[in-house]
């Protein structure tokens, strides 16, 4: 009939594979069927299938596992971004959502200061930054690319002890005597993953993420490190 609107083949089975995640059909971790026994459950071709699956990634439903296949995601993690006095730390914040965190190192290098990180470390323009770069995940799955600058000097030991599965707020408070807890300067902003962090992530080239750049100070307010951290946001959420 002239005027009548036909939903596509594909948001009809993001329809249906939204719903049996919504209704617990599947559960968090599940694997859901591949897209070769879905083209031939729904009786449509295999793009198809493939666009309705990159929808439900797109919007958090899925997450998809290089090698492994398609797996429902975890819940989205809450984080309180105004209510705490209190810096506090991923595995602190996992901890609150009932999660395990990890962490995989990606990077560790000695890098060159920059005058905003010279001026608020307190540090030389010729100064040396450690930067430790780690993707951290919460239950396995990736939920953020972390970007750590501390001061080389009075942290140098961090170039040789191993940054797997710890919390780098531990291992600050172990050499500097005590962890971050405050933020005098943070910023949000939303940005588009390269492809470096949608392969590191497991998310699509271009997908959104939150970049949060914060600055921690220690408990008498003297400056500890720098974070710029990119999340993605159909994994995390900053409850204000």
């Amino acid at each position: 009939m002239a005027g009548s609107k036909v939903t596509p083949l594909y948001q009809q089975i993001f329809e249906e594979l939204k719903g049996a995640i919504e209704s617990g059909e599947y559960d968090p971790k599940d694997r859901i069927p591949s897209e070769p026994e879905l083209s031939e459950r729904y009786g449509v071709s295999r793009i198809t299938v493939r666009r309705a699956i990159e929808e439900l990634c797109s919007e958090g439903y899925l997450v998809k596992q290089q090698g492994r296949g398609t797996f429902v995601s975890m819940p989205r993690i809450n984080r309180r971004l105004l209510q705490y006095e209190f810096a506090r730390s991923f595995t602190q914040v996992c901890e609150d959502n009932g999660m395990k965190a990890g962490a995989h190192l990606v990077n560790r290098l000695i890098v060159p200061v920059r005058s905003e990180e010279a001026q608020f470390l307190k540090l030389n323009e010729d100064a040396l930054l450690l930067y430790l770069q780690r993707v951290r995940t919460a239950d396995g799955q990736p939920i953020f690319e972390e970007n750590i600058f501390l001061p080389y000097v009075g942290y140098e030991s961090l170039l040789h002890r191993s940054l797997e599965d710890v919390s780098i707020f531990n291992l600050i408070g172990e050499i500097h005597g005590s962890i971050p807890a405050h933020t005098p300067q943070r910023t949000i902003e939303a940005v588009r993953a390269t492809s470096e962090q949608a392969s590191r992530l497991a998310i699509a080239a271009n997908d959104p993420l939150l970049y949060l750049n914060v600055h921690f100070a220690d408990e008498h307010g003297e400056p500890v490190c720098i974070g710029r951290q990119y999340y993605v946001g159909s994994r995390y959420r900053f409850v204000l």
